[in-house]
């Protein structure tokens, strides 16, 4: 359970770390839009492909 919650973390923070290089280093105010939104579609597919196994759906992976 502690790994679960360690995983996930670690997903959260790596995705903060990009949302802050892209907000530095993409002058384009549409791309960086859509490179958000990759990161936030990647990181809750990841927070998600953990959980399932716990809630009983077997994971993907």
């Amino acid at each position: 359970m502690i790994s679960l919650v360690i995983g996930i973390l670690i997903i959260v923070v790596v995705g903060a770390i990009l949302f802050w290089v892209i907000d530095k280093f993409c002058p384009d105010a549409r791309l960086a839009y859509l490179l958000k939104l990759l990161v936030v579609l990647v990181c809750l597919g990841a927070i998600i492909s953990r959980l399932l196994p716990m809630m009983g759906y077997p994971s993907f992976f």
